[in-house]
């Protein structure tokens, strides 16, 4: 692996951004839309809109602003509250340019595009427990030049459907995913306690960056405080109120993630995989990975390739 935790991670978890479509809408409208357990994506384009969540304050939504849902719980887009809303499944869509229609007449007041993160394959729910539920990125923030570049090159691969378009959007979502992943890191205030927030710590991300660039190491609380320049009893208490778990437990948890991620994509002895990852012994792997993942390793193999 790298020492670049945020990149890491995204491996790890194979995390997988799709575009699959959009709308536009006029007069009175409303959507319902469900994450069915994956990352939602919702890009404005043009206009402007509410979010409504269950026991929630309507948010506004802005022109150029993106929100990311934990896909827990559906929400709604609307022009208003108390419009009945579509199901998004019942939406009809132009083959040609994946984009619905919603409203009435023929003016074009809002504009948005949509899409998840999948993150079937993240069996640790790695990237999943890392985000607050909603992740709310406005056209006025810092990075909100670069995020509009890449809604408008997105918008015009929808518009136009040139060859390759499948690949270019799916590049340009990952992008977008990376760019609100950045966000989360410059406010991190608004995380909860996971390895995000504590990669947002400039004390704690030397820490991380020796665990991630070198998981096989057997890592001590002394190396690992003297790394962050500070006592062992400070960076301890530190590091697990920001991470969520202890600096030593970490190591344990991404290790199995790591381990996770490479039986599911190639075919090395458990044996060899297992000092990859810093265990001498077979069994004493095996064991951990058990605890961790809930099946033994061969057994998750097994259900991955039959799922692939």
């Amino acid at each position: 692996m790298t020492a670049d935790p945020l990149s890491d991670a995204l491996a790890v978890a194979d995390a997988r951004s799709v575009f699959s479509g959009g709308f536009t809408a006029g007069g009175d409208w409303a959507i319902q839309l469900r994450g069915r357990d994956r990352l939602k994506v919702n890009a404005v384009l043009q206009g402007g809109c509410l979010l409504v969540r269950d026991g929630g304050e309507p948010l506004r939504l802005a022109e150029g602003d993106v929100v990311i849902s934990d896909g827990g719980q559906p929400y709604t887009l609307c022009s208003r509250p108390g419009v009945e809303p579509t199901d998004s499944d019942d939406v009809v869509m132009d083959p040609e340019t994946r984009m619905g229609r919603l409203g009435q007449g023929d003016a074009v007041d809002v504009a948005c595009v949509s899409g998840h993160i999948d993150l079937s394959r993240d069996r640790g729910d790695l990237l999943r427990r890392a985000l607050p539920e909603l992740v709310h990125v406005r056209a006025d923030s810092p990075e909100a030049g670069v995020l509009r570049w890449l809604i408008g090159q997105l918008a015009a691969e929808m518009r136009t459907r040139r060859a390759g378009v499948e690949f270019v959007s799916a590049h340009l979502a990952q992008l977008m995913f990376v760019q609100v992943l950045r966000v989360c890191l410059a406010e991190a205030d608004g995380l909860p306690p996971g390895w995000l927030r504590a990669l947002a710590d400039e004390r704690l991300a030397p820490a991380l960056r020796l665990m991630h660039g070198d998981p096989a190491h057997p890592w001590q609380l002394e190396e690992l405080a003297r790394a962050a320049a500070m006592s062992r009893t400070t960076f301890a208490v530190r590091f697990k109120e920001a991470a969520g778990v202890p600096p030593l437990t970490y190591l344990l948890n991404w290790r199995m993630n790591l381990a996770a991620r490479a039986l599911r994509q190639d075919t090395a002895p458990v044996g060899a995989l297992a000092r990859s990852v810093g265990y001498t012994s077979e069994s004493a792997f095996s064991n951990a990975f058990k605890r961790a993942v809930g099946v033994a390793p061969r057994r998750y193999r097994e259900e991955a390739l039959a799922g692939s």
